[in-house]
């Protein structure tokens, strides 16, 4: 990490962000191919946190006025978690991954205006325009019969508030990862409190069948909780060194990685319509980081 932070100051967050890009798509890769999205989060989480535990002990406790940060933080998570959950349960992993994390710098770009007085340039708006054009273009029906249309059309709406969560917990981190005084204080304890939410409610919806629902989904969880605190201990740390909504647009590339996975390991329909979206969508997005 030492090497990372020792870069050029253009590089290291550049790198950071595509390393958390490949690392949340095979994370979500990972809880949707287990069947039972909520058992394989609660997983998930709890894997995470197991993971940073052992940070505990070598970071400052958070002092007193970084605690709302972190409260306000975790908040958010779960709100972002429930519409992510409901999202992949109802539509196919190459459908809502590329709309829900495509959508993201859109609602960061638009929180971070007015929380943290983060403002893109004319050609940012752009490449937001053009990443939600690519969006459309994604949504648009594929064909399949009209029962199939409607569930699909239900995944979108949860996929667009999972994109809100997604902009609203990107603002917060943003937030409290700058206003720590040790910044992986921050990172540390978000992990460690972050799988109460998704626990408490895999516990209380699954009650009497909680152990059986989530032998299937031990291997996905696991790799998907260690590919989570990969992913986004590195977007924080992107978080510390450029802007909310630059470091959300790069890691959202992310979305060419997941309906790929969809489509190869699924056998998720893609086709050469959606292939064009995700290219189009990869392009807006880093034209919105070149005008930051």
């Amino acid at each position: 990490m030492t090497g990372l932070l020792t870069m050029p100051a253009s590089l290291a967050p550049l790198l950071l962000c595509l390393l958390s890009a490949v690392t949340v798509a095979l994370a979500n890769f990972a809880v949707k191919r287990g069947g039972d999205v909520l058992s394989a989060r609660m997983v998930l989480s709890i894997t995470s946190a197991l993971c940073v535990l052992p940070f505990a002990f070598f970071v400052p406790f958070p002092e007193a006025a970084l605690w709302p940060a972190i409260a306000a933080a975790i908040t958010a998570h779960w709100v972002y978690q429930f519409f992510m959950i409901r999202a992949l349960h109802r539509g196919d992993l190459s459908l809502v991954f590329p709309v829900m994390r495509g959508l993201a710098p859109l609602m960061t770009a638009i929180i971070a205006v007015f929380v943290l007085d983060e403002m893109p340039g004319l050609l940012g708006w752009a490449g937001l325009g053009l990443a939600t054009l690519a969006l459309v273009i994604f949504a648009l029906p594929t064909g399949r019969s009209l029962e199939q249309k409607t569930l699909d059309q239900t995944a979108l709406f949860w996929a667009g508030l999972t994109a809100v969560g997604i902009g609203l917990y990107s603002v917060t981190d943003a937030y409290g990862v700058r206003l720590a005084e040790n910044r992986f204080s921050f990172i540390v304890w978000l992990f460690l409190l972050d799988w109460l939410g998704t626990t408490a409610v895999a516990v209380w919806t699954r009650r009497g069948q909680l152990f059986r629902r989530l032998r299937p989904q031990l291997t996905g969880g696991i790799v998907g909780g260690v590919s989570s605190v990969i992913s986004y201990g590195a977007a924080l740390l992107a978080f510390s060194m450029t802007e909310a909504a630059t470091v959300t647009a790069l890691r959202e590339t992310s979305v060419v990685f997941g309906a790929i996975l969809g489509a190869l390991f699924l056998k998720e329909g893609f086709g050469a319509r959606r292939v064009l979206a995700a290219l189009i969508l990869a392009g807006g997005l880093l034209l919105l980081e070149v005008n930051f």
